[in-house]
């Protein structure tokens, strides 16, 4: 038997599947690591905690491969977008990984939004003015740390990084690159209005590859440690919010992917790149041929987390004790509640939000509660208001792409019958489920595949995909949505009068 890895580095782990060449799940490797959130903004992570994790990850599904009588094939990537991290002249980090859930650099992205330079950058770039962007954590460390902005020779990504350790490269691929605002969508090439703004030149930036670009001659330490050959190509891969379409097959026109991992998004792809004038939706490359639009959350599964340890911190204690998943004994206790909670809304703005409203100083809030809501009720309307979040960004991207047509969903929440379901009443459509959750690895696979010559087209993957279910919109919900989501909208404009200066509040109390 040959095999096939597919990595997915995300934000609060790093996961590995061995699969075989028909796509078939042989081993699996989650290795979790922190978020370090010293302050209310900062949302940062380790690198080398994350190379540890690739490398235990890799190690442990190797495993269960039998390379006396088969060949591992490739090694392929999916990855968090919007990381930085700046090296020194030996490639040493002299920060941490700044994620995209990172807020410093909120002052300088909304300059750059009020008096109209983002959006002339965005026009070229297709990364709306955010401080999730790496342009804009540019800018920031320019200005609020000179000593190590200057000292820095290089800035990459978490995957730049792996790589350069793994293979002593700096090369960065199409698709991570057009997330980071320095990539010019239409050239492809670094931008040099974006780098001007930046304060840094193209030599500090890895080479632009392809995705399929493969890369070969691995440090022979990390080989021996992992029990591959040194010659194992590894594929550079794309992001994971790309990969994801790809992933459930939602690359035709009309077909629209929806994720909710830690963070959650809505996309589509397009045969060209496509520029919203309201600056709503993103614009990244998926290959040299295929763009993917749509708009990304901050705030899916780590909702849910904050829910679980903050909310239901004892029933935690219990599920650890008997071995069993918090999470689900958390969305039993929510699926007693009716749809729409008994009136009780959840704005999901934990860590400031991107799509739609794009406001970093965006903050939670239950409305509607009373004496008579339980956890329970709270349980299920931050399940809801996650979905809510992701239905507006929808309305959106159907003003940008038209009326989607089919809509397939995928993520860790995928693995919850109650999320699905509820998926399906607020859209009011049809979701279909593929049978790989890993959908980013999997994607990761079949491009590798496709670069290897082992598929003839990337539209081979739904080949791999297995079987999928499919939730229709039970009315009985959805006429209760209906109510709810004006509602949502409203509150959603009225309360962001007043962010900013919650935001305030929070950061100079922090300080003290």
């Amino acid at each position: 038997m040959d095999y096939m890895i597919g990595v997915d580095i995300g934000t609060t782990s790093t996961k590995t599947v061995l699969y075989d060449l028909q796509g078939q799940v042989v081993a699996y490797a989650n290795k979790e690591y922190p978020l370090y959130q010293d302050t209310p903004d900062m949302a940062e992570e380790d690198p080398n905690e994350i190379l540890d994790a690739f490398v235990s990850g890799m190690t442990e599904v190797l495993r269960k491969a039998d390379l006396t009588t088969g060949v591992l094939r490739g090694v392929s990537f999916s990855a968090a977008m919007h990381s930085l991290i700046a090296l020194d002249e030996n490639y040493q980090p002299l920060t941490r990984v700044i994620t995209w859930a990172d807020n410093r650099a909120e002052k300088y992205a909304a300059a750059y939004a009020e008096d109209g330079r983002g959006m002339e950058l965005y026009r070229r770039t297709g990364t709306p003015t955010h401080p999730m962007s790496p342009l804009y954590k540019l800018i920031w460390l320019r200005h609020e740390e000179p000593e190590l902005f200057a000292k820095a020779k290089y800035w990459v990504g978490i995957k730049e990084f792996l790589f350069n350790r793994l293979f002593g490269v700096l090369k960065e691929e199409y698709s991570i690159a057009s997330a980071t605002g320095l990539f010019n969508i239409f050239d492809l090439d670094w931008d040099e209005k974006a780098l001007q703004a930046a304060g840094i030149t193209r030599n500090q930036l890895p080479e632009l590859v392809d995705p399929e670009y493969q890369v070969t001659g691995l440090n022979p330490a990390y080989a021996e440690v992992m029990g591959i050959p040194v010659d194992t190509p590894f594929i550079m891969g794309a992001s994971d919010g790309t990969l994801s379409n790809l992933g459930v097959n939602a690359i035709e026109p009309g077909v629209v992917a929806v994720t909710i991992g830690t963070s959650g998004a809505v996309r589509v792809v397009v045969d060209h790149p496509v520029i919203d004038e309201k600056g709503r939706v993103f614009c990244y490359a998926l290959t040299k041929d295929k763009w993917v639009i749509g708009g990304p959350v901050n705030n899916g599964g780590i909702v849910f987390r904050w829910v679980r340890d903050q909310l239901f911190s004892p029933e935690k204690v219990t599920a650890d004790l008997m071995h069993a998943d918090a999470y689900d004994l958390i969305t039993k206790i929510a699926s007693e509640v009716p749809a729409g909670a008994d009136g009780l809304i959840f704005h999901p703005y934990l860590g400031g939000e991107r799509a739609p409203i794009w406001d970093a100083n965006a903050r939670g809030s239950f409305f509607g509660l009373t004496r008579t809501h339980t956890r329970a009720h709270m349980a299920r309307a931050a399940l809801e208001g996650i979905v809510y979040n992701l239905y507006t960004v929808m309305l959106a991207l159907e003003e940008v792409a038209g009326k989607s047509k089919e809509i397939m969903a995928t993520g860790g929440f995928a693995r919850s019958a109650l999320w699905r379901q509820m998926l399906a009443d607020i859209f009011e459509s049809p979701v279909t489920i593929p049978q790989s959750f890993e959908s980013g690895c999997l994607a990761a696979v079949v491009m590798a595949m496709h670069s290897l010559g082992l598929v003839d087209d990337l539209t081979d993957i739904k080949r791999f995909i297995g079987e999928t279910k499919t939730y229709q919109p039970n009315p009985a919900n959805y006429e209760v949505y209906r109510e709810l989501m004006p509602i949502y909208i409203r509150l959603s404009r009225q309360l962001q009068t007043e962010y900013a200066n919650i935001a305030d509040f929070q950061r100079r109390h922090a300080k003290d």
